[in-house]
Parts: C-alpha cells; sequence; structure tokens
C-alpha cells in the first residue's frame, strides 16, 4: 500500500461525511498499527475502531501547538511528541495513522495513514 489520505476524511472536507473534523480544535493523535492484527483499508475504513485491534502500545498525546498554513500553504504541523509513544513492544510496527481521538473509538476520526517512511516497519 501507500501512503494515503483516508477517503472519509476527504469527504468531511467537502461536507459529504457524517462528522467533522477541525485539525485546530480537535484532539489529534497518532497510532501505530500492526497489519498482522488489522491492516488499515484507507478507502474504506472511517474510524478508529475499524483498527483498532491492530494497535500497538497506547495512543500518542494529543498533538499540541498545532497550525495550518504557518510551515507552507496546505501544511498541517504540531509540535514534536516527546515521547512519542509509550509502552511500544512486541508486534511489528507497520503504518502510523492519524485521527481525530474522541474517547470513543466509533466516532474517533480516521485522518491520514503512513506505511511508507524512513525506520517502517519497525
Amino acid at each position: 500500500m501507500a501512503n494515503a489520505i483516508y477517503t472519509s476524511f476527504l469527504n468531511g472536507i467537502l461536507g459529504s461525511h457524517a462528522t467533522y473534523v477541525d485539525l485546530d480544535a480537535d484532539t489529534i493523535k497518532l497510532v501505530l498499527i500492526d497489519h498482522g492484527a488489522d491492516t488499515p483499508a484507507p478507502t474504506t475504513d472511517d474510524f478508529y475502531n475499524d483498527i483498532s485491534a491492530g494497535l500497538v502500545g497506547a495512543l500518542s498525546s494529543a498533538l499540541a501547538s498545532k497550525t495550518i498554513g504557518t510551515v507552507a500553504t496546505g501544511v498541517f504541523d504540531a509540535a514534536d511528541l516527546a515521547p512519542a509513544f509509550t509502552a511500544v513492544s512486541g508486534a511489528t510496527v507497520e503504518s502510523i495513522n492519524l485521527l481525530k481521538d474522541t474517547g470513543v473509538g466509533a466516532t474517533s476520526n480516521l485522518i491520514a495513514y503512513w506505511d511508507t517512511a524512513t525506520g517502517l516497519p519497525l
């Protein structure tokens, strides 16, 4: 697979999805996924509960100092996470996923998916 923006997030930008993600105001987190347990499908998955069976460790802390368009036009940026993840051990991580965390897997929108990057899988 290749890095992708989840289709449901893109549809939400266009107003055709039941829920809306506000990258500035919402709680945005990262999650590490083991594809052996659950392989994300960016064209059909829409909420965290669709990929949560593959969770390695725990959700990251919330991204802080979020900006849109400050680094460059169309760029979403946030402060580095330190440490980004805790209690990560065991399964191999094949992808990093960005999501809106509502505290409920069935309403936490998936945003972006990366499985191609330096250091992946880890």
